[in-house]
C-alpha cells in the first residue's frame, strides 16, 4: 500500500493506476488511509454502471419539441397543418408521459378521424408517427405506439382538373389584382406560397424569368428555381412594377388586422383560399382551387409531348413520381393501345375462327 505520514499533517494515500494518479490526505491513522486506498481501488476496478439516459417525456413536451423543428425546418403550410393536429392530440393525451400512449389508444383515435374521411385518419397517423420517430431520433422516447397500424384504404378519384376555358372564365370574373395573381399562378404553375413569397427582387423582367422558392425539398432548405416568363407573365408583372409602391417589397400584398399586433399591418398573403368558391360560382364553373392550375399547366405540356424531366423542373418537384401524379392528358401510347384493342375485337366479330386459332397458338 503507498500509504506514508506527513509530519504535522497525518497520513495519506497516493498511487498510480492506469496511468493516472489518485490520492486522498490527512487521514488520523495508517489503517483509516490503507482502508480508504483499497475502498478506492475497489472502486476503479469495479466501476458502477453509468446511469442510463432518459428515455421518457411528457407528451405535450414532445409535441410543442415537434412543432420547433418542423417551424425552423418546413414550410409555413407544413407547420399550420402540424399546429391543428397537435392541438388535438393534446386535448386527448396531454397530461400523460410518452410511455402511457398505447397502441389502442392511438388506433382508437384513428378511428374516430376515419368518421371525417380516411384521408383525414391517414394524415394524423402520418404526422403522430413522425412525432414519435422524431422523440425516438432525439434519444428521449423509446417507442412508437403507431408501429404497426396500417394506414386505412382510400377511394382514389380522378382529380377535377379544371379546363384552359374554365380557367379563363374564372379569371374573366376576378378584380384586376386578382386576376394578376391569378395569371401568375397559371403562367408559372407555382405552388400559392411560393407566389406569395415573390419579391421583385425576384423578377427579372429583362432577362424574362422569376425566381421561385420552395422549401419542399430534402432538409427543409429554401430552394430556388427560374420560371422563364411566357408573354401573358411578361406583361402583367410588367404592368404591376410600373404602378408598383416602391415601398413595398412583395409582388403581392395586403393590408390586415393583425390580432398578435392589435393593429393593421401590410404584408405579403398567407393564403387566399375564401375568394375561390365564389368566383367559380360567379364564373359557373365546378369549384376548384389554386393547386389545379398546376396540374393543368403539367397536362398541357405532357400532352405537347414536352419530356417529364423539364415538366418536373419547372414544378419544382425532387422526385420525378410525384410529377408523375400531374399528368392527367392522355397520352398517343394509350389511344393506340385501345384503337389496337378494337381493330382486334371487331376482327373477332368477322372471323371468329382465326381469334380463336390464335388464342390456341398463345
Amino acid at each position: 500500500m503507498s500509504t506514508y505520514f506527513v509530519k504535522e499533517k497525518g497520513w495519506r494515500y497516493d498511487f498510480t493506476l492506469k496511468g493516472i494518479r489518485y490520492t486522498e490526505t490527512w487521514f488520523t491513522t495508517k489503517k483509516a488511509a490503507r482502508k480508504a486506498e483499497a475502498e478506492k481501488r475497489k472502486e476503479l476496478e469495479n466501476p458502477k454502471p453509468l446511469p442510463e439516459s432518459p428515455t421518457d417525456m411528457a407528451f405535450l413536451d414532445l409535441v410543442n419539441l415537434r412543432l420547433d423543428h418542423v417551424k425552423a425546418y418546413n414550410s409555413e403550410s407544413h407547420y399550420t397543418s402540424y399546429l391543428y393536429m397537435g392541438r388535438r392530440w393534446v386535448k386527448l393525451w396531454g397530461n400523460l408521459l410518452c410511455s402511457e400512449i398505447s397502441t389502442p389508444m392511438v388506433q382508437k383515435h384513428l378511428i374516430n378521424r376515419r368518421k371525417v374521411s380516411p384521408y383525414t385518419a391517414n394524415q394524423d397517423l402520418k404526422y403522430l408517427r413522425a412525432t414519435f420517430n422524431f422523440g425516438i431520433g432525439q434519444k428521449l422516447v423509446d417507442a412508437n405506439p403507431t408501429t404497426g397500424i396500417k394506414f386505412f384504404p382510400v377511394e382514389k378519384k380522378v382529380k377535377h382538373v379544371p379546363t384552359a376555358a374554365e380557367i379563363d372564365k374564372v379569371i374573366a370574373a376576378a378584380d384586376p389584382d386578382t386576376q394578376d395573381y391569378l395569371w401568375t399562378i397559371r403562367e408559372t404553375m407555382g405552388r400559392v406560397s411560393e407566389i406569395n413569397r415573390l419579391l421583385w427582387e425576384d423578377v427579372n423582367l429583362s432577362g424574362r424569368y422569376i425566381v421561385l422558392y420552395t422549401r419542399k425539398k430534402k432538409g427543409g432548405n429554401l430552394t430556388p428555381r427560374k420560371i422563364p416568363m411566357t408573354g401573358k407573365l411578361y406583361e402583367v408583372l410588367k404592368s404591376r412594377y410600373e404602378k408598383r409602391d416602391p415601398n413595398k417589397p412583395w409582388v403581392f400584398w395586403h393590408r390586415y388586422w393583425s390580432r398578435k399586433a392589435c393593429k393593421f399591418c401590410i404584408g405579403p398573403y398567407r393564403d387566399r383560399k375564401k375568394f375561390m368558391k365564389t368566383l367559380c360560382e360567379k364564373a359557373g364553373v365546378r369549384y376548384f382551387r389554386f393547386h389545379p392550375l398546376r396540374h393543368s399547366g403539367a397536362s398541357i405540356m405532357d400532352g405537347n409531348n414536352v419530356p417529364i424531366g423539364a415538366i418536373q423542373r419547372l414544378l419544382g418537384h425532387e422526385n420525378r413520381k410525384t410529377t408523375e401524379i400531374y399528368l392527367h392528358s392522355m397520352g398517343e401510347m394509350e389511344r393506340e393501345a385501345m384503337a389496337v384493342f378494337e381493330r382486334a375485337r371487331e376482327k373477332s366479330h368477322t372471323n371468329p375462327h382465326t381469334v380463336t386459332t390464335q388464342k390456341k397458338k398463345g
